[in-house]
């Protein structure tokens, strides 16, 4: 399919995913232990035999570059490619992306190649697997000039997602994001029936909702960019082109979640580790691609593991219990440690003798979760030193407290940033302790 290119925004500052964003963007957080959360777009598009994207960069950039720059290459014979489109300074723009339709706006010239005729926009911090030629097939057989692809929700999960109306012959004729009032709700609604005669169930469920995932005529898509100075596809491009050109929907009706919030991200991976999660991770048709590292099988010492996902490079020793976690890649624990409903991201790099000692010499723990420790309702990110009888337990249920370099919690989850250190016996009740 050369004829389509696909553009994967890379996001914005990221700062409801804070700390988590703090050195890195959001399509380079770390995912399922393995992966990180780029590779869910690219290899949908993979699946799909799209094989010619551009990815638009911007904040904290240098490890998804790398990612990248790593994991997707292909051969010099079938024209595919993954390439980075950063930010930068040209005679026609001096400033950073403005917003969603801003970025592809500033890379027109990349989507004006010959030969292109459909433009796929998709976000980078979503987590969902589709094949995108379906949603072709739905763009040609409505003769449309651009589609949205769409979700059916239920009234209650209006409020935080952007909502279409379509008329009677099943185009869209409306857009209000997060709607919050019944009446606004009302007005927003689609009739189940319609739905069901799609081919989906709609069980109750009569609200359409933009998945943030956009296919465009090319033509199309450099005319809406030339001829206005909308920043935003959802709150302005669509609003405005649904009254001067024909837009469609694609109805989906798997799993799909987006990652914009630390809640969302923890709920998600602990959402894969359960014995029949609603996102699969193994699938023979549709895999997920990362980086390929050449790490050894994971050690398990006598330890307990129960409804977790470990990646590979682990040392598990004896006396551990890992409960409904994610523990990513090169972890250490330690004996006797206790993880449970915890996402653990893993560590860059086995830690070797010198660099223990070095640590040592120092007073900081060694690159693992030390014996004795207990982590529950956490997500530890990479790198981190945390000692022997450290307790990670956000015991009386705070919300949020601020930043740190150690430990925060953030929607009622613990976070440690990258590259903490929890010297033995760190408690967060002492840490969170009025002087």
């Amino acid at each position: 399919m050369k004829n389509i290119l696909t553009m994967v925004l890379g996001g914005g500052r990221g700062t409801r995913l804070h700390p988590l964003t703090k050195v890195r963007s959001k399509p380079a957080v770390p995912l399922a232990g393995k992966y990180r959360l780029i590779d869910i777009p690219l290899s949908n598009c993979i699946n799909s035999g799209l094989n010619r994207m551009y990815v638009l960069t911007q904040f904290n950039s240098v490890s998804l570059h790398r990612h990248i720059r790593q994991t997707y290459r292909f051969d010099a014979f079938n024209g595919g490619f993954v390439e980075i489109l950063a930010a930068q300074q040209t005679p026609e723009n001096a400033g950073w992306y403005q917003g969603t339709a801003d970025a592809v706006r500033q890379n027109l010239r990349a989507l004006q190649q010959p030969g292109i005729e459909y433009v796929l926009i998709l976000s980078g911090d979503q987590l969902y697997r589709m094949n995108y030629l379906d949603m072709l097939v739905t763009h040609r057989r409505n003769k449309a000039e651009a589609t949205i692809g769409t979700l059916p929700v239920a009234r209650h999960e209006a409020s935080q997602l952007g909502i279409l109306r379509l008329d009677a012959s099943g185009a869209v004729a409306g857009f209000l994001e997060k709607p919050k009032t019944e009446p606004e709700v009302r007005h927003m609604r689609t009739d189940p029936a319609w739905i069901d005669a799609q081919g989906i169930a709609s069980r109750g469920r009569d609200l359409l909702a933009s998945m943030g995932i956009y296919l465009f005529n090319r033509d199309t898509l450099v005319e809406l960019l030339t001829k206005t100075d909308y920043r935003d596809f959802g709150k302005e491009i669509f609003p405005a082109s649904i009254r001067t050109h024909r837009v469609h929907v694609h109805l989906f009706d798997g799993y799909w979640e987006d990652i914009g919030t630390i809640k969302s991200f923890y709920q998600a991976n602990l959402d894969l580790a359960r014995p029949e999660p609603s996102f699969e991770l193994t699938s023979a048709d549709a895999p997920i691609y990362s980086h390929p590292r050449f790490l050894p099988p994971t050690r398990i010492e006598g330890a307990t593991v129960r409804n977790s996902l470990v990646a590979d490079g682990c040392h598990i020793e004896s006396g551990a219990t890992i409960e409904n976690s994610v523990i990513g890649l090169r972890c250490r624990i330690g004996r006797n440690v206790t993880i449970r409903n915890s996402v653990l991201m893993g560590n860059d790099f086995f830690q070797s003798p010198a660099m223990m000692a070095a640590d040592c010499n120092a007073g900081i723990p060694p690159l693992a979760i030390g014996e004795g420790s207990v982590v529950e309702g956490a997500i530890v990110d990479k790198n981190c030193h945390v000692g022997r009888r450290v307790r990670l337990l956000n015991e009386r249920g705070i919300e949020t407290t601020p930043d740190s370099d150690q430990a925060m919690v953030c929607e009622g989850i613990i976070v440690t940033p990258k590259e903490a250190v929890l010297r033995d016996g760190w408690k967060l009740s002492d840490a969170l302790s009025p002087g």
